[in-house]
């Protein structure tokens, strides 16, 4: 998800998206133990996007 669209999310829906991302985070680390993880790159993917969350949400709350 690109900076911009989480810019215009309210504190709340931003706390959703984290809470979704580390549920994916923690889905694609079990895949990754067990094997079955296709495609490598995406679990990096979803760190930064936890990553870059929490910035714009650290951003907005300190404002």
């Amino acid at each position: 998800m690109k900076a911009e669209k989480i810019r215009e999310m309210t504190v709340d829906e931003i706390g959703a998206k984290i809470a979704d991302a580390y549920q994916e985070v923690f889905n694609l680390r079990f895949q990754h133990a067990t094997g079955q993880l296709e495609n490598p790159m995406r679990l990096k993917q979803a760190k930064r996007e936890v990553a870059r969350l929490k910035t714009i949400l650290n951003q907005k709350q300190s404002v």
